[in-house]
């Protein structure tokens, strides 16, 4: 598999596929520093960054809502005093696709 933080989301509707557990155990992998949470039934990737004060996790933010305007796939943003928390699923399949491991690889990428 390339690079996921390389790859494009897809369109994804109501009736793609979630990742199987085989592909969930591949993909989180790629992206080691995320955590699965599942909330109200609802599997979604998780991670929390860190930074030295909220001018600094403001500006994360708002690079991580031109990525999701560019990929037109958007996350749950909690921006606060030193961190931001980050949550990737999607909506219209009430779950994980393969779109959330990109979009997560690629939001560790603005980080360097």
């Amino acid at each position: 598999m390339s690079k996921l933080s390389e790859m494009k989301c897809e369109a994804c509707q109501a009736d793609a596929p979630k990742v199987s557990d085989s592909e969930l155990a591949e993909l989180i992998r790629m992206i080691p520093d995320w955590g699965v949470e599942v909330r109200d039934g609802v599997m979604q990737l998780e991670r929390v960054y860190k930074f030295k004060n909220f001018k600094l996790a403001m500006v994360f933010t708002n690079e991580l809502a031109e990525l999701a305007e560019e990929e037109f796939h958007h996350p749950g943003i909690l921006t606060e005093w030193g961190k931001v928390t980050v949550t990737w699923w999607s909506h219209s399949v009430k779950g994980l696709h393969k779109n959330d491991f990109i979009m997560a690889a690629k939001t560790d990428h603005l980080i360097g």
